[in-house]
């Protein structure tokens, strides 16, 4: 196996911690699209746990984050929605710990300030670092991870693939079934996407298959509808 090969299956394979990790320096973490890939990836962590936020403010919080991550908020709006979303609760002192009887709830909580960091890798990156993934709403560390590993390559994709569109590709179909999915955050057309894509003359397999995988979940921020839009 080539060393190229090699890195290649180890980050899609590794934790998230360390898929997140391994963009810090990188043009990912410098550049306007690659800190709005990481903010919303951080909110679509939020978005996994999206029903056990009962206060209105914790989702407020998210909201003005991915609004923030497009460029609609800004940065005062997006402090004041983390200082709201940090006043739901008193402080931790037990740093989530098997033995806080709140630990999911001071762990939602946190997940959703960490959204609303002013750093966008910061953000990410604070979403794998808990001692309870997803605040454990999402069964096991194992299969809460798998399902931050997923979203990562959701949104990023294979990092050391360079995929080239064809603007060509971008027809009114495209275009209007890649709006509508980001707009609504309801990405159940995906293979449809796949199929209006293929119409249109796109070959290539790693786009087709990602809209097609049927194992994959796919939120804003996805690497096939970013490319679409022309967010990348």
């Amino acid at each position: 196996m080539k060393k190229h090969d090699r890195l290649e299956e180890d980050w899609l394979k590794q934790s998230p911690f360390w898929m997140v990790r391994d963009f810090q320096g990188t043009s990912v973490s410098r550049s306007k699209a690659g800190k709005r890939k990481l903010r919303l990836a951080a909110c679509g962590c939020c978005r996994l746990v999206w029903s056990h936020l009962e206060d209105s403010r914790l989702r407020q919080a998210v909201e003005v984050a991915e609004l923030f991550a497009d460029g609609n908020a800004t940065a005062t709006e997006l402090e004041a929605a983390g200082t709201d979303a940090d006043g739901t609760i008193t402080k931790n002192s037990r740093g989530y710990t098997e033995d806080d009887p709140d630990a999911q709830l001071h762990t939602l909580v946190a997940m959703v300030v960490s959204a609303t960091q002013p750093k966008a890798f910061s953000a990410a990156l604070g979403m794998t670092m808990f001692p309870f993934p997803l605040a454990g709403c999402h069964g096991t560390r194992e299969e809460a991870n798998a399902l931050i590993r997923n979203l990562l390559r959701d949104v990023f994709g294979n990092v050391f693939r360079k995929i080239e569109f064809d603007k060509r590709w971008r027809t009114d179909t495209v275009l209007s079934l890649a709006r509508t999915m980001y707009e609504s955050r309801d990405f159940s057309a995906m293979p449809i996407l796949a199929d209006a894509l293929q119409d249109a003359g796109c070959d290539n397999d790693d786009i087709l298959s990602h809209c097609r995988d049927a194992k994959q979940s796919h939120l804003r921020g996805c690497w096939v509808v970013d490319l679409v839009l022309g967010k990348e």
